[in-house]
């Protein structure tokens, strides 16, 4: 008997994976966690009913939420990461000599512990010295620590349950005052087909308190459309700005290259559309 996996993405469209096992399943105090083994994708993180993250295409998502911020940062010194428990935008903001320091404020304390169980190549660098892990509410840590962070990324799952919060302009807010002057945030902000209304609002208002606001997408195969975009706020630093010969290829990249850099803030005329 072949067994199924099905993240119904919309209320008319999903996607489906061949599952060989389930690893682990359990309900935590904040969502339901399952790690599943699928023919296709590997090792996939689904909370929710949402898939989070997959051996195979992981590498797309955490190097576009992380090296486009940490190339336009001069020196980075301090990053955050709020959600990501999985891991991996600490894996890649580690691949810069300047970090000093790397905060995971992640809610969910499971989801971290089931991450280094079984996706150790994504979640192995969390006991890296230089990495702080906080189980907190991301929210409120942000509230607690003003003018902290060069870097913060904003890797959330989708705007439901406990990461409402995160798509709102007050969290924004409070994401600029615990930048540093010449800080750099990057929230992940959903896909351009299925969510245009989310994303001309999260640019709007990350537009009213940044002045350089970007966006940008990555093709993303297990997420909702394959399409996925970024915004950006910065201070001072403009991506499409920044001396090519400055910019730093981290090493064991499989998407992001210097190339790149720049092309991505280059999107889609529909998606332009929704930034207007």
């Amino acid at each position: 008997m072949e067994l199924w996996y099905t993240e119904k993405q919309t209320e008319n469209y999903g996607i489906t994976a061949k599952i060989s096992k389930t690893l682990h399943t359990e309900q935590t105090e904040f969502q339901d966690l399952a790690m599943i083994e699928t023919e296709q994708w590997g090792k996939m993180l689904v909370l929710d009913g949402m898939v989070m993250t997959t051996d195979k295409d992981e590498f797309v998502y955490h190097e576009m939420i992380t090296h486009l911020a940490m190339n336009t940062h001069p020196n980075p010194k301090r990053a955050l990461v709020v959600g990501g428990g999985d891991g991996g935008a600490i894996r890649e903001i580690l691949k810069y000599p300047s970090i000093e320091t790397a905060v995971l404020a992640e809610i969910d304390g499971r989801v971290i512990e089931v991450s280094k169980e079984y996706l150790p190549e994504i979640a192995g660098k969390l006991s890296d010295p230089r990495v702080d892990v906080q189980v907190v509410d991301g929210i409120q840590y942000i509230h607690d620590n003003k003018n902290s962070f060069d870097v913060i990324l904003v890797d959330s799952t989708e705007p439901v349950g406990p990461a409402v919060g995160l798509f709102a302009k007050s969290f924004y807010e409070g994401i600029y005052d615990a930048l540093k002057e010449d800080g750099i945030m990057v929230a992940q902000t959903e896909s351009p087909f299925f969510n245009a209304d989310l994303i001309s609002r999260v640019y709007k208002d990350i537009s009213s308190l940044f002045p350089v606001t970007r966006y940008y997408t990555a093709a993303i195969p297990t997420y909702p459309s394959g399409l996925w975009s970024f915004t950006m706020g910065s201070k001072k630093h403009d991506p499409l700005e920044v001396d090519d010969s400055k910019l730093i290829e981290p090493e064991g990249t499989k998407y992001y290259h210097k190339g790149l850099h720049k092309s991505v803030f280059n999107v889609p005329k529909f998606v332009m559309e929704l930034l207007k």
